[in-house]
């Protein structure tokens, strides 16, 4: 059953308010000099004994969580934890002592006083003089499970963030997992540059592009499906190692991988290829779950993943014979192919090549049995535009996907820099475009005509953060790991929304 917040509660909150206001007092402060976080104030103090005080005075802020014998006792907690607040009634300001009536589970307030031991727990602090900083007007779920409603905690993730510890976690998590990448590579000495997020076409992968409209210049414009081709051409004009940590966006689906607002990063390193690359990713990658989760191995789901140990590499003609028994390298001709993939229940298009069907075939029946960390490599030019040719099998790219927990996590490549073969891809590209793929970028002849500039042979990665991160704190959905998942708006409404909160019993 679905309930709102109680109006009467809310209207019982604006009473105080005033009441507040009208004896004098300041309802939303300005500042609060605190010398302790609660995390730390506990652990300070930890060597106190039962009744024992400290003599040094501390300050500490934050958010009442729960109170217990008419505000004798009070949960503070901050962005660390929560610390005990002691309000003797005897040792306070009867001012004070009349206005801790007005006060609300939710409300954030400031406190003097000084570290003691009561008789049972940690630490706590000893009031002796608090102030108000911010009144709450909403009535916070006395039930923390009722986070487990999706809807709820993604519409309010403030509140969330408020329950559960657990979803501060993630969101420090994943500020963690992107520090750790960036230290990685500026050690390395990457540079970070940032590049357009509006464009004047969309290229870089196949998908659908967000479009809107420049006033000034009156032109249409999409947001970034990936930032890959302008970061290509500073390696033109001589950046030898460059990356980019940012927001891309595609007009796709949604589901528990796919969020139209995504994170990614992208890296490009010249006079290099695909295999060191494959050695630069397995480093970046161990060293970043080791950073963020104190160990290379973690569990996802109840599967112990290890980033620890050498990735798997194998080639994805390999991986199809291994799981399909299909033997690829030996089947001459598109026809062929097509009656394995039809005999396999694989679905096809009509104009599929040799390549494309091999590629179908891998995608619909051997990523899911890729579970621990494995290069998928060597894949078929129809479905590489920007890769390099293998050098002993030109019908293969070097280009490797790497996968985990049967699922893609990171692509990457030797970059193709000859301007003549990728003119010719484009044109292949231009004719599915023709045949009705418009998901498929058309040709950037800007970045063509600066690829004759001439373009060093170079190693390009992007892997995307969010599904990083997903592994990382064990989320099923990637909605979990970004603060602000989209949302289907709700009815407009007049009036000052309440929360819905629903009844979990």
């Amino acid at each position: 059953m679905a309930i709102r917040n109680n109006n009467a509660l809310r209207a019982q909150k604006m009473r105080k308010l005033n009441e507040l206001n009208a004896e004098g007092v300041q309802t939303y402060g300005r500042k609060f000099d605190r010398t302790h976080k609660a995390a730390e104030l506990v652990s300070q103090y930890e060597y106190l004994e039962a009744g024992q005080e400290a003599e040094a005075e501390v300050r500490v802020c934050g958010r009442i969580m729960h109170q217990r014998f008419s505000w004798t006792f009070v949960d503070l907690a901050d962005s660390t934890g929560s610390v005990q607040l002691y309000f003797d009634k005897t040792k306070l300001d009867p001012e004070s002592v009349r206005l801790l009536k007005l006060l609300d589970r939710g409300d954030l307030i400031g406190v003097k006083g000084r570290a003691v031991r009561t008789k049972h727990g940690p630490a706590s602090v000893l009031v002796e003089s608090w102030e108000i900083l911010a009144k709450s007007l909403q009535s916070l779920p006395e039930d923390p499970s009722v986070m487990n409603d999706t809807e709820l905690r993604y519409r309010n993730r403030h509140l969330d963030l408020i329950l559960r510890d657990a979803a501060r976690d993630v969101l420090r998590k994943r500020s963690q997992t992107i520090s750790a990448m960036r230290r990685f590579l500026d050690d390395r000495d990457f540079l970070e540059i940032e590049t357009p997020i509006l464009q004047t076409q969309a290229c870089g992968a196949e998908a659908k592009p967000f479009v809107t409209h420049h006033n000034a210049l009156d032109i249409d414009m999409h947001l970034r499906i990936a930032p890959e081709f302008y970061l290509r051409r500073l390696l033109v004009g001589g950046i030898e190692r460059v990356y980019e940590i940012g927001k891309n966006f595609r007009n796709e689906g949604v589901s528990s991988r796919h969020n139209p607002e995504f994170t990614s990063i992208e890296l490009f390193q010249a006079y290099s290829d695909y295999n060191e690359l494959m050695d630069l990713t397995e480093s970046m990658l161990r060293h970043v779950s080791t950073k963020v989760c104190g160990s290379a191995k973690v569990m996802y789901q109840g599967v112990e993943l290890d980033f620890g140990q050498p990735f798997v590499r194998i080639r994805m003609n390999d991986a199809i014979k291994n799981v399909c028994g299909v033997d690829v390298d030996a089947i001459e001709n598109a026809d062929e192919m097509r009656a394995v993939a039809i005999q396999l229940g694989v679905r096809l298009s009509d104009e599929d090549t040799k390549g494309e069907i091999s590629y179908a075939i891998f995608e619909q029946k051997v990523e899911a049995t890729l579970i621990q960390p494995t290069f998928v490599t060597e894949y078929p030019v129809e479905v590489c535009f920007c890769q390099h040719l293998h050098p002993e099998r030109p019908e293969y790219a070097d280009r490797f996907e790497l996968y985990v927990f049967g699922r893609e996590l990171a692509n990457g490549c030797s970059e193709l820099n000859d301007p003549k073969e990728q003119k010719r891809r484009y044109e292949a590209q231009a004719r599915k475009r023709e045949m009705g793929h418009d998901e498929i970028p058309a040709p950037d002849l800007e970045f063509l005509l600066a690829m004759e500039y001439g373009m060093p042979p170079m190693m390009g990665l992007g892997i995307g953060i969010d599904r990083l991160v997903m592994f990382l704190v064990d989320a099923a959905s990637i909605r979990d790991v970004v603060a602000f998942p989209t949302m289907k708006p709700l009815p407009r409404v007049k009036e000052l929304p309440e929360p819905e909160i629903r009844d979990v019993g």
